[in-house]
């Protein structure tokens, strides 16, 4: 696992979060060189798609790398590695596929219709553990991106099967019609942090297979 690894963090979430905090520590562990940007780059309500993809192609400057992305970081991974024939492998857990269109079918109506009218929604912050507000901007720009990336490199999919933020099934779409992914679907949540340990495992030696 010599090549640049870089890890994307979900929506609302960030670079000390407790998943992704676990896979710096093993990386860390087994002398890989891993990154964990800040995806928003400090400025959370402005978020887009756009410019998260920008934040991981400055990062990745071109070169092979490995991308590991959870829920919204795992859509980034997957749009970024589609663009990208240099990502060399893909890590996607509990990948938030279809991340603005779902956003427009969860949301009740109105609901959608005042973020439209104000630019704004509050919401809460996991990371900073306080309400944030993110501009409509993060949906009339996600809305241009495929639901589903066609990711041709070798990627691994891990999904909780009791996931009630994205159901499991967007990730069986997903691998349905792509044999290079492999879908492990395992006895947990979308935060899975009760199978860290099962999934770095798993990681593990699915990175090692490249290097033999």
């Amino acid at each position: 696992m010599n090549e640049q690894i870089i890890y994307l963090h979900g929506f609302a979430s960030g670079p000390s979060s407790r998943k992704a905090r676990h896979f710096r520590e093993r990386f860390d562990e087994a002398g890989s060189r891993i990154q964990v940007p800040d995806l928003s780059e400090g400025d959370f309500e402005h978020l887009t798609i756009s410019g998260q993809v920008r934040v991981i192609e400055r990062l990745a400057a071109g070169e092979p790398v490995v991308l590991i992305g959870s829920s919204m970081g795992g859509y980034l991974a997957s749009l970024y590695a589609a663009r990208h024939p240099e990502v060399r492998r893909v890590v996607l857990l509990a990948p938030a596929f279809g991340f603005a269109r779902r956003w427009t079918e969860t949301l009740e109506p109105a609901q959608l219709e005042e973020w439209k009218r104000t630019g704004w929604l509050s919401l809460y912050h996991y990371a900073e553990q306080r309400q944030r507000r993110v501009h409509y901007g993060l949906i009339a720009d996600g809305l241009q991106y495929e639901n589903y990336p066609d990711v041709r490199q070798p990627a691994l999919v891990y999904h909780g099967r009791n996931d009630m933020v994205v159901p499991h099934e967007y990730s069986i779409e997903f691998a349905k019609l792509r044999p290079s992914v492999r879908l492990e679907l395992l006895e947990s949540d979308h935060e899975l942090a009760d199978v860290l340990d099962a999934m770095w495992a798993g990681v593990r030696g699915f990175l090692l297979e490249e290097a033999k």
